[in-house]
């Protein structure tokens, strides 16, 4: 599903660094590590991810970065970035739901318990087929396919079928290439990147 600009159905607000709420660039210095951070939530107990993306002098996108959550439940998210050269940057950061995730932890509740067992399989089953549509490579793909396929083997204990699902490769897979829902994308954040620090810079 597409990005929505702005407040949208993950609210993401409060990105920082920002000098006078973005309206003149915070600094950095080239090669010279910085944390982004938001503050990214959703209503209800869906699962909620977000990135950063950064934006070169050269209107290069660099690959996205994505966000942990800095302390349990604060709905605070952080991430440390490296700019490469000098430059006007920008930054922006990205909330989304994460339907997989939000699977993982109810599968993980009604299958032991026998609750839906048949519907919480096919939806998995499906979450890992629409999730293995977007992973660029090819091993990978196979990897969350493969996940897919367990959980509709009617041949398994269903522990089992779910297990595969669960396997750190395929948790690994999705983690760094997650499925996506719900995207709401932060404004454009300036960034100044400067050969050296200046002795009176301004966050």
């Amino acid at each position: 599903m597409g990005a929505r600009p702005g407040i949208g159905r993950i609210p993401v607000r409060h990105v920082r660094p920002a000098v006078a709420g973005g309206s003149h660039p915070a600094k950095a210095v080239v090669g010279e590590t910085f944390q982004v951070s938001a503050t990214v939530f959703r209503e209800g107990d869906g699962a909620v991810g977000a990135n950063v993306v950064l934006t070169g002098p050269d209107g290069r996108i660099a690959p996205w970065t994505p966000l942990r959550e800095l302390a349990p439940g604060s709905d605070r998210w952080g991430a440390d970035v490296t700019p490469d050269a000098q430059g006007h940057w920008t930054f922006r950061v990205e909330g989304w739901a994460d339907p997989i995730t939000t699977w993982r932890r109810n599968a993980q509740i009604k299958i032991p318990a026998g609750i839906d067992t048949g519907l919480v399989l096919e939806e998995g089953a499906e979450l890992h087929e629409r999730a293995a549509a977007g992973v660029p490579d090819r091993a990978g793909r196979a990897t969350v396919l493969r996940a897919a396929h367990s959980l509709r083997d009617d041949d398994r204990p269903v522990l089992e079928r779910l297990a595969g699902a669960l396997v750190p490769e395929v948790v690994g897979v999705l983690e760094r290439s997650p499925l996506r829902e719900l995207v709401t994308v932060s404004e454009a954040m300036p960034l100044l990147v400067e050969r050296e620090r200046a002795l009176f810079g301004a966050w």
